[in-house]
């Protein structure tokens, strides 16, 4: 008990929180997620690097299919973490992110309580349907319960409503939440946590307060090859180069929905399925629907094509 609470005071006074994973140095977490394919930057790997030794949630903010999502199932991944996620949509509440009463076992039992002569009230009996048995976890409370070291991911945060962004807020500030007719449940441990957004409306400023901030835009071309270089297998140098140059070049255009690097590595692969080396023009404007979701989209890009605006690559 002695030793914890010195470890816990060194912490204190050392800003490091008591409970912190360690991933070690900033070289070493690049390391340690390039070796399952996620390319981070000196920044990121910074971020990630203070988040674990503070005991703080990453607020990630940048454009939609960047990357953001992909950092904690790939820090997960490399570290043999479980991860918990939970998507965000308006008209998120309580019962979906937090826990509600399995109320159909819970009146199950009182119907075969009846017959039994069993009041269901708990009062006087060995039976109560507000334990455990009953609870129907979700995602927050299972990352408050877990014993074992978990990554919270709580995806598009910015969609949820004002009423659900205070909840997340709550749980977050403490990591501990009461249950009506169970108690309050605190956390044996913090989990890393990472939010992302695409900023599609402002966060509370006491969100924001709570988070370190890490801005995750798309990647520079040298950085698309090396991971498109990183993610398919098989892939050269050279075919890599021509396809990040030419994402970039769609990036620049007026389009309604821009290519994602999820994209850039789905079309990556659609071509070395087809047995492609080398990306030319005809070759680039027939798949296009693989790395634009949008007809529109498809329409102004192959138009620019055919025009020679989209730049050498």
């Amino acid at each position: 008990m002695g030793s914890q609470m010195t470890e816990n005071m060194q912490a204190a006074v050392s800003g490091v929180h008591p409970h912190a994973r360690r991933l070690g140095s900033v070289s070493e977490i690049t390391g340690l997620l390039s070796s399952v394919g996620y390319l981070a930057t000196e920044h990121t790997s910074t971020v990630l690097q203070l988040a674990d030794q503070l005991g703080k949630p990453i607020l990630i903010e940048g454009p939609t299919g960047s990357g953001k999502t992909d950092l904690g199932i790939s820090l997960a991944a490399a570290t043999g973490t479980r991860l918990i996620r939970m998507q965000c949509y308006e008209g998120l509440d309580e019962a979906k992110a937090l826990y509600e009463w399995n109320y159909s076992k819970q009146l199950l039992r009182i119907m075969a309580g009846r017959v039994s002569g069993w009041s269901g009230t708990g009062e006087g009996q060995d039976v109560d349907i507000f334990t455990d048995e009953y609870l129907l976890t979700r995602p927050l409370l299972d990352a408050i319960r877990a014993t074992e070291p978990v990554i919270l991911l709580i995806d598009e945060v910015d969609r949820l409503d004002v009423e659900a962004e205070a909840l997340l807020l709550e749980v977050l500030s403490d990591f501990q939440v009461s249950i009506p007719g169970l108690g309050t449940v605190t956390g044996a441990q913090v989990p890393m946590v990472f939010l992302t957004s695409n900023s599609t409306r402002d966060l509370s400023e006491a969100l924001k307060r709570r988070c370190l901030y890490l801005h995750i835009d798309y990647p520079t071309t040298p950085r698309e090859r090396d991971i498109l270089r990183a993610r398919v297998p098989g892939i050269s140098e050279h075919l890599a180069g021509q396809l990040a140059a030419f994402v970039a070049s769609l990036r620049q255009l007026d389009l309604q929905q821009v290519p994602s690097v999820s994209q850039t590595l789905e079309w990556a692969r659609t071509l070395l399925a087809l047995g492609a080396q080398d990306l030319d023009a005809g070759l680039a404007s027939e798949s296009l629907d693989t790395v634009l979701s949008n007809r529109s989209d498809v329409e102004r890009a192959a138009a620019q094509l055919a025009a020679g605006r989209l730049g050498s690559w």
